[in-house]
């Protein structure tokens, strides 16, 4: 069965297997202690998930947070990367009790994954993550997942714990994410705007919905902004996933926004199978190519990606890498796994098969990415 509405997140028929992801903001106060009392109701209605059969997994920021707080960082030890990593380094200890006692008191187990960026893009690790996700899960326990933030660094990350959430309800094969806010959801323009109005239902992400989010972070304590749910709602349409926008600082924030009905819902646009929606979703492009108008026409229509429709390549990539594929404007339309390295592809951009031969000193590839190993975005 398909997710329509908000209330179809409450179905245990319609929403079997959800994410719930819980932001630096709510979770930790101004002073670097945990809002206890509003995570004891939260986790009161999680307990209520699981009694009427949902599986639900948790994607927990605060780590930095807490521990910031307990070092005496500045800055909420986000001046640097070492005390960024410091801090999460104290701070997962805690974070770990933390959920563990509360859940604790429903009699549900609590399981803490720490995974990276690589966890999730590298695809042997993605299925050693998921098949951990899914034997807790079966096992009736509760997966508490932050990114490993005392060894992530600002090249290999997340970055914000948005996408990630995205990524693992991929991993977990979910039918839903939750992204609690500061707000009701994704306004329509600046919410400071007295006009600004609530988007409840996004039918694929577009430009239009895209110009609507903004980058900031209400507290200045998380990492991510509606700009990074946008891009999460975007990993998850891909996969077949919903995924949902609400307000957190209701005292019972999931119940409230499914009883009133009030956030934004990011319907599925399509459900890509496994590998291709582990491919869709993968954010760590390590170069790009500039196809031309004729090329992007082929793609769409299911074509692999050729070597004489590239204008451009960008980056240094080696055979088997992920790549972008974009237009001339540089708005990426594509991405794949590449047959070629960087300085081979730039010796056949531009070429046809039969020129190719000669320039490689080999027989050619058939195509320079394969359809069966590219997605459209």
């Amino acid at each position: 069965m398909i997710i329509a509405s908000l209330r179809d997140l409450a179905s245990t028929d319609q929403c079997r297997t959800l994410v719930v992801k819980v932001g630096s903001a709510l979770l930790v106060d101004q002073g670097g202690n945990p809002r206890e009392e509003w995570l004891t109701r939260l986790v009161a209605e999680i307990a209520s998930m699981r009694a009427r059969g949902q599986r639900v997994v948790i994607v927990s920021s605060g780590a930095i947070a807490l521990g910031a707080a307990r070092l005496g960082l500045e800055r909420g030890g986000r001046a640097s990367l070492a005390d960024a990593q410091a801090a999460a380094s104290v701070g997962q200890i805690g974070l770990a009790r933390l959920w563990d006692g509360l859940l604790a008191q429903h009699d549900l187990n609590a399981a803490q994954i720490l995974v990276t960026l690589g966890d999730m893009e590298e695809r042997s690790r993605y299925l050693n993550a998921s098949s951990t996700l899914s034997r807790l899960l079966d096992c009736g326990a509760v997966p508490v997942v932050n990114e490993n933030d005392s060894v992530a660094t600002e090249e290999i990350r997340f970055g914000d714990n948005d996408r990630l959430a995205a990524r693992v309800a991929q991993a977990a094969g979910a039918d839903a994410v939750i992204l609690l806010s500061d707000i009701d959801g994704l306004m329509d323009r600046d919410p400071a705007d007295p006009a600004a109005q609530l988007v409840q239902a996004v039918h694929g992400v577009t430009d239009d919905i895209r110009a609507m989010a903004t980058s900031r972070s209400a507290s200045g304590m998380g990492s991510g902004g509606m700009a990074s749910k946008i891009q999460a709602a975007e990993i998850a349409e891909r996969a077949g996933i919903a995924l949902a926008i609400i307000n957190g600082t209701q005292d019972t924030p999931i119940s409230s926004a499914i009883k009133n009905e009030i956030g934004t819902l990011f319907l599925p646009t399509r459900s890509d199978r496994a590998r291709r929606s582990w491919l869709g979703g993968r954010i760590a492009a390590a170069g790009s190519l500039t196809v031309d108008e004729g090329c992007i026409a082929a793609l769409a229509k299911g074509a692999s990606l050729l070597a004489a429709g590239i204008t451009k390549v960008e980056g240094t990539f080696e055979r088997g890498e992920l790549v972008s594929i974009v237009d001339g404007d540089g708005c990426a339309i594509a991405q794949g796994l590449t047959e070629y390295d960087a300085v081979s592809c730039a010796k056949l951009c531009g070429k046809r098969h039969d020129e190719q031969a000669e320039i490689l000193g080999h027989a050619p590839r058939s195509a320079v990415i394969h359809r069966d190993q590219m997605v459209l975005l």
